[in-house]
């Protein structure tokens, strides 16, 4: 417990600075990893119950796509059951969160005031996100961003609101839920195909990345560096979340990394598929294409839906399969950034296992366990269809999280800060000549695997 309780103490005191810290009492509490896991698996636990015996209904509320073009408007939504749901959500999420607080050592009461201010944002933006012409075009994760930078570069935030401004704890929260469907099965239904696309080009990506900017731009900010390149070739903002813990990345790392992340995902969600189109690629390699190159789950699906059912579907697997490595190259990360970028030259002594296991981000532990627990014990005993409902509960309650999280990043930002990390704009740089090698090395590899001109193309069932 006390090699782990000094890895969180050594990654909280590079992220947020003594006067950012939410006021913590002097008993010792479980580190924020340690409650992203065990809430997370709480969540999943209390899913699948309610999936299983049908006693209850744990689904929270999800926002119905409303305004013109719409099949309905914002005010015959707001029914009995409206909110209903919104009461369930706010007391589940309250009541998580609160209680690991105090877990933590920190003030419930404090943190309960605040979250219910933040949950009141999340609800407006996520409002915002459902309008028909926002929800096309533009994710949530945009807007919770937005919303929160346009709060924080105005009026500011006031001192109590501060306590529930926790990216980190919502967002690993999250990604520990989301690792319930992440699914093993994805790689059977794709095959050596998707492993292709997938694995193959995300680690070339990255290690060209970190050579680009390490060597070539000469940037100094490291952890800043391998926090862009994992956010451009795996799945933005989770991978990036995952990647700057393992490195131990300020919180201005982040913020940047995700920003730039979120500008070009949208960019490129509504871009992308037009080329496609244009260009006669089809929909198998449009698909894959989307789904190796597009940062975000949810950005890769709107995307792909205007390919059609094949285009979506090859889409989403091969994000899937690429969202599996998450867990992988946060480990790889942790490992290098121990023994290769921090370690003192003039030292003789070797890196340990405790070294490796402080830097190592145990939500992803959690992430694992979710993923392994999902695809070889839930899926074999009791079903696809069962699982897949499982996952219809919880990937709401993920997008919550997310929510509250990337609203967090947005109140936690200043745009003087994001001004001066630009260094000349080099961040800008690495990650656009990044993303034009992922997409260049991305297409040459679909179009071996895909064209039908060297393999037999997979059949996947839509």
């Amino acid at each position: 417990m006390s090699t782990v309780a000094a890895a969180h103490t050594q990654f909280s005191a590079n992220t947020v600075s003594s006067a950012e810290q939410p006021e913590v009492s002097k008993k010792k509490g479980l580190t924020e990893d340690h409650l992203a896991i065990i809430i997370g698996f709480i969540f999943i636990a209390v899913a699948a119950i309610a999936v299983i015996s049908k006693g209850f209904d744990f689904a929270p509320l999800k926002f119905s796509t409303w305004g013109p073009g719409a099949d309905a408007s914002l005010a015959s939504q707001l029914t009995p059951s409206f909110w209903g749901k919104l009461i369930l959500t706010y007391v589940v999420l309250a009541l998580a969160f609160t209680l690991g607080e105090k877990a933590q050592g920190r003030s419930a009461r404090k943190f309960l005031a605040a979250f219910s201010a933040l949950f009141v944002v999340a609800v407006f933006v996520r409002l915002i996100s459902a309008e028909y012409t926002a929800n096309r075009y533009l994710e949530w994760a945009f807007w919770a961003l937005a919303v929160g930078l346009i709060i924080s570069n105005t009026v500011g935030i006031p001192d109590w609101l501060k306590p529930a401004v926790r990216t980190e704890y919502y967002i690993k929260t999250g990604l520990v839920i989301m690792g319930f469907s992440v699914l093993f099965s994805n790689i059977i239904n794709f095959g050596l195909y998707g492993l292709v696309i997938a694995w193959l080009v995300t680690p070339i990506v990255i290690i060209f990345m970190w050579y680009f900017g390490v060597h070539v731009l000469k940037m100094k900010d490291k952890p800043l560096v391998i926090t862009i390149a994992t956010a451009t070739s795996v799945c933005g903002t989770s991978a990036a979340i995952a990647t700057a813990s393992a490195a131990k990345a300020k919180k201005q790392d982040l913020s940047l990394a995700v920003s730039i992340s979120i500008i070009f995902t949208v960019i490129m969600m509504v871009t992308e598929p037009l080329i496609i189109k244009h260009t006669g690629l089809g929909a198998l390699m449009g698909g894959a294409l989307i789904g190796g190159t597009v940062d975000s789950t949810g950005a890769v699906t709107v995307a792909g839906t205007a390919l059609g059912d094949l285009g979506q579907t090859t889409a989403v697997l091969v994000k899937s399969i690429q969202n599996i490595l998450i867990g992988f190259i946060a480990f790889a990360v942790a490992i290098f950034f121990a023994t290769r970028v921090e370690k003192d030259p003039d030292s003789t002594s070797k890196v340990g296992p405790s070294e490796i296991w402080k830097r190592l981000p145990k939500f992803i532990i959690g992430f694992f366990a979710a993923s392994l627990i999902a695809s070889f014990i839930f899926q074999p005993l009791a079903g696809k269809e069962t699982v897949s409902a499982i996952n219809g509960i919880l990937d709401q309650y993920k997008n919550w999280a997310f929510v509250l999280a990337f609203t967090s990043i947005g109140l936690d930002t200043n745009f003087k800060t994001i001004g001066k990390q630009m260094t000349g704009g080099k961040p800008l740089i690495l990650y656009i000549v990044g993303q034009l090698f992922n997409i260049v090395l991305t297409f040459a590899v679909v179009y071996i695997a895909l064209s039908g001109k060297f393999f037999p193309l997979p059949k996947i069932a839509l």
